[in-house]
């Protein structure tokens, strides 16, 4: 699978836990011998402002947050551009599901996931959109930028048992007939992770749920990563949505 990252990435920009030390490296570890990396390019001003306010762009500038944020935007866009023909992953940081068109909190800054289907919706490239976000804390951002959209479904998994949970996304899966399907991935609901319910093996199958839609649909996927903290399993979480994702 082709996963877009960017050395950039591995630079402590804040004190959050998701910019935390050591995070970036404790993914690459584990799957840089078992994916192509591409580096991330930074999105384009109109393709921020396309889903952002000046105001909140220009307080992300004078925290000195946007070149990072940028960075992260655009790898999210290069992974939705790769998901139209194959699945793939961004593998970024800051997060992006907590920001909202004027606002942002929890570890986010400019909205990762919105600025990359708005993007393939202005060049024509998609009708419909569904998002997955399987984070432990609900993505207020995708919800507040897509969720009035005509063309995007977004569902945030609201079970807090595992089973329960996997059904949830096979019943959304079965369901879900939009030409991409783009995966909000945070694995901080992993047992070993503040969410303490997934098992790591749970994200492998639901990267094969997800495949298996997208091509029930003949459209794409990919995931871009979102929360994740306990670095001891990070890396071994996403590899296994990689090889769900994959793997048919």
């Amino acid at each position: 699978m082709k996963v877009i990252f960017h050395n950039d990435f591995y630079q402590v920009y804040t004190a959050d836990p998701a910019a935390a030390p050591g995070r970036m490296e404790s993914v690459i570890d584990v799957i840089e011998k078992k994916v192509k990396l591409i580096d991330a390019v930074p999105a384009s001003i109109e393709y921020i402002t396309a889903v952002h306010s000046q105001k909140h762009i220009e307080h992300v500038r004078a925290s000195g947050l946007y070149d990072i944020s940028a960075l992260a935007a655009g790898g999210a866009m290069q992974a939705a551009e790769i998901g139209l023909n194959e699945p793939s992953f961004a593998l970024i940081r800051p997060p992006g599901h907590h920001a909202s068109s004027d606002s942002a909190w929890g570890f986010c800054y400019f909205n990762n996931m919105s600025v990359a289907l708005e993007s393939l919706k202005r060049k024509g490239k998609i009708n419909s959109a569904y998002v997955l976000d399987f984070d432990l804390h609900y993505g207020d951002g995708n919800v507040n930028i897509l969720g009035d959209t005509d063309y995007v479904t977004v569902h945030n998994i609201d079970s807090h048992d595992r089973r329960a949970y996997l059904r949830e996304v096979e019943n959304e899966m079965n369901d879900c007939k939009e030409d991409i399907i783009g995966i909000s991935a945070g694995f901080d609901n992993h047992r070993e992770d503040w969410g303490g319910v997934m098992k790591t093996e749970d994200y492998e199958e639901i990267g094969r749920m997800v495949r298996a839609a997208a091509e029930r649909n003949n459209g794409g996927c990919f995931g871009i990563l979102e929360g994740g903290y306990n670095h001891d399993v990070l890396g071994y979480n996403v590899m296994a949505l990689i090889k769900g994702m994959s793997e048919k």
